[in-house]
């Protein structure tokens, strides 16, 4: 069995395909059991190749019911706490970023100004395991065709462009024959349902959905609008046209890849100002973002989806 341990959020699983995959392929006959929350099970069924997910919520004492992985690897972070857990298991080997507090000196270093995608795909190459940092790809489920998505909540609060400007986009977008739709997870709901009210849009649109409903609807959509957090990730999964909102951290660091025009980045932040804000205080990065910015990006990137698939 190869264990991998990667017991974080959406956008963190996406941005771990390649990595992922890598796995499948360079391990074809050995189980691939993934060590993630319980809830990401429909997305990670999407990715393909995952044998068994073993219920993990973050770092700590875990009760698998597993007995001495061949391999664990570590595609949560640089150790120790992660590394003492996979090394709790009895893997015959580790795999991961070296870290002298785990007493884990094989792996390559830790670079912090580092791309999630390639973070990952650099550490498999330190041993001998090529990955794509390109295959991002995830099954597409079934979900209704050319919505335009506006996705207003993010785990944390500085990560949140203001309710008002979210509203004005999809106001805007709606008035220009758009289909839209406020979308959140249960905690999110009330926000999402604000800046439907303040945009003139029916209660019906800001649907309940599930993680998997949410993933159909996104890999269908006409547009995704959003701050940095998971569905922006889903989003370049799919190819959907996207614009991302970015504030404390660059989209150097966990935006899409640049050479896809399809999906916009927006950033107005700098390198001293990296890092989420306490309490409820959005990033300054982005109130320096205006509605009209976000509209023009999405211009720029549903032509340039438009101009991928006439090519096609």
């Amino acid at each position: 069995m190869i264990l991998v341990l990667r017991a974080l959020g959406v956008g963190d699983l996406v941005t771990g395909v390649p990595a992922l995959r890598a796995l499948r392929n360079a391990f074809p006959g050995e189980e691939l059991a993934l060590a993630a929350p319980a809830w990401l099970t429909p997305l990670i069924s999407l990715i393909g190749g995952v044998d068994r997910v073993l219920p993990t919520d973050g770092l700590g004492p875990a009760a698998w019911p597993i007995d001495g992985p061949s391999l664990a690897v570590n595609l949560h972070g640089s150790g120790p706490e992660s590394h003492r857990m996979l090394l709790d298991a009895g893997p015959g080997k580790l795999w991961g970023f070296r870290s002298v507090a785990a007493q884990h000196f094989d792996g390559p270093e830790w670079v912090v100004e580092e791309h999630e995608v390639q973070r990952w795909c650099r550490m498999l190459a330190y041993y001998g395991i090529t990955a794509d940092p390109a295959d991002l790809r995830l099954t597409a489920p079934a979900g209704p065709r050319g919505l335009t998505i506006v996705h207003p909540g993010a785990k944390s609060a500085s990560r949140r462009w203001p309710v008002d400007r979210f509203a004005a986009v999809a106001r805007r977008l709606r008035e220009a024959g758009h289909t839209v739709v406020v979308t959140g997870s249960a905690s999110e709901r009330p926000v999402a349902a604000e800046v439907a009210a303040q945009a003139g849009l029916a209660a019906s649109a800001v649907p309940a959905t599930d993680l998997g409903e949410l993933a159909g609807m996104v890999a269908h959509a006409r547009l995704v609008i959003s701050g940095d957090t998971g569905i922006s990730h889903v989003a370049t999964a799919y190819g959907t046209p996207s614009v991302t909102l970015f504030g404390p951290m660059s989209p150097a660091y966990w935006g899409p890849p640049p050479d896809r025009p399809w999906h916009q980045a927006i950033w107005h932040g700098t390198r001293s100002e990296r890092g989420d804000l306490p309490g409820d205080e959005v990033h300054p990065a982005l109130l320096r973002v205006g509605v009209d910015e976000v509209l023009t990006a999405a211009d720029v990137a549903t032509a340039a989806a438009e101009q991928r698939r006439d090519a096609s």
